[in-house]
């Protein structure tokens, strides 16, 4: 391959060297990813260790949902009224002494098992706290036209925590036990605080609204006139709900006689997003992001399907690579479509709201995958719930089809957003 064609392909790096924030947020959520994931795996593991109880790891779900939620619609309020810089500073912090908590108490001669589920509780409020800000400073501090590879770099980022983090963890975890895992995670917050230290300030607007239901309402109200907006939301929580697999991973494993492939079911979703971010050059180039969404969606579920109806354990970890794949691609137009058309005033509560969506869809998708599994036998469960996503998808496209037509040359609020006299990065000081 010529170096023109290699360099086509290989993500944009472009928004790293334009954007002195963004290179900070890059290297500061590298950090983070790893340590979060780490501790993701610690903590239940933990809890296991503890209790030797499915419910007791189980209730950890039930436990972070309700402030996930919560915090997350507050969150893109408060993200639209405050610095959002020393939004993601103090959340930042918060994060770090929860890790702090759990490296406490595994120290313990005999460590509790309460502060586990108030630390996982903690961690979602302080994360649907932060999402918000961090997510509508994308559109601040990156170029229009570079929002689409900035997407695909923040992609990656997550993608190398969710492979590298549970990896390390299990290792960890086996030969140097809990407080080995949870000092990395304390180590790795110290460092991202240390760098979220020298992003510039990001005030909000002038004459912003301050946090309340009416300017959370005022967020949904403006989502729900976008049939664009509208769309993306409803094609991610369609595409979670009938088509997120994981709760099904261990039944799976067992009947394809394949214990020994559980671990790499969980990781073929991740490596295949990432195989997608490091070939995603070329999706700089692509105006319609619509087709992004609707495309990827649709990826997503047919390799779910088709995951369902093979037996060779081979072909099951390709297919939720590919499926992977699919779930990177539709995020990439999700992202840039939000960075693109969502005024600056507005950001903040609308990505609440990508918060809200993001989290009771996989929620909700176990919980059908795993009923449906019961009554009809797992891979029933995968194949069907496969193809009920494409089938949601291709309605809602029919249903949307400013979805499908958006161009982010002659989209009007894309046009809009570009026109907006936004300042500078380099004419903010810290």
């Amino acid at each position: 391959m010529s170096r023109s064609r290699l360099a086509s392909v290989l993500p944009d790096l472009a928004p790293l060297r334009s954007s002195p924030d963004f290179r900070l947020l890059f290297y500061q959520g590298t950090v983070t990813f790893f340590g979060s994931f780490m501790a993701m795996i610690a903590l239940p593991l933990q809890i296991k260790h503890l209790t030797d109880s499915p419910l007791a790891v189980g209730a950890m779900g039930a436990v972070e949902l309700v402030p996930l939620v919560v915090c997350g619609l507050y969150g893109g309020a408060l993200a639209d009224a405050v610095d959002r810089r020393r939004m993601i500073l103090l959340t930042e912090a918060g994060l770090g002494v929860l890790a702090l908590v759990l490296l406490v108490n595994s120290a313990l001669p005999h460590p509790l098992l309460w502060p586990l589920y108030v630390v996982a509780g903690g961690v979602s409020a302080l994360t649907g706290l932060q999402r918000p800000a961090l997510d509508s400073l994308m559109a601040r501090i990156v170029p229009h036209d570079q929002l689409t590879a900035a997407a695909a770099l923040n992609g990656l980022r997550y993608q190398f925590g969710a492979i590298a983090g549970p990896a390390l963890a299990g290792l960890i975890v086996a030969y140097a036990g809990y407080a080995a895992a949870y000092s990395l995670t304390v180590a790795g917050f110290l460092v991202s605080v240390l760098l979220c230290l020298r992003l510039r300030p990001a005030p909000p607007v002038r004459g912003a609204e301050r946090p309340s239901l009416r300017a959370i309402a005022e967020g949904a109200r403006y989502a729900w006139s976008r049939p664009v907006l509208l769309g993306t939301y409803a094609v991610d929580l369609a595409a979670m709900l009938f088509a997120f697999p994981n709760a099904v991973f261990p039944f799976l494993a067992d009947e394809l006689d394949a214990v020994w492939a559980l671990g790499l079911m969980y990781a073929a979703g991740a490596v295949g997003s990432m195989v997608l971010g490091l070939t995603s050059g070329w999706v700089s180039r692509v105006r319609r992001h619509g087709l992004l969404v609707i495309c990827g969606a649709g990826v997503w579920g047919l390799a779910v399907a088709a995951a369902g109806w093979t037996t060779d354990i081979r072909l099951v970890l390709l297919c939720l690579a590919v499926a992977g794949a699919g779930d990177m691609l539709s995020g990439l137009g999700r992202a840039t479509i939000w960075n693109q058309t969502i005024p600056e005033a507005l950001r903040g509560r609308l990505a609440g709201i990508e918060v809200l969506s993001y989290s009771v869809g996989p929620q909700l998708g176990q919980v059908r995958a795993g009923t449906m599994a019961g009554w009809t036998g797992t891979r029933t469960a995968l194949w069907s719930g496969g193809l009920a996503c494409v089938a949601s998808v291709a309605v809602l496209a029919a249903l949307l089809p400013k979805l499908i037509s958006y161009d982010a040359a002659t989209d009007e609020d894309a046009l809009r957003r570009r026109a907006e006299k936004e300042p500078e990065p380099s004419t903010a000081r810290a």
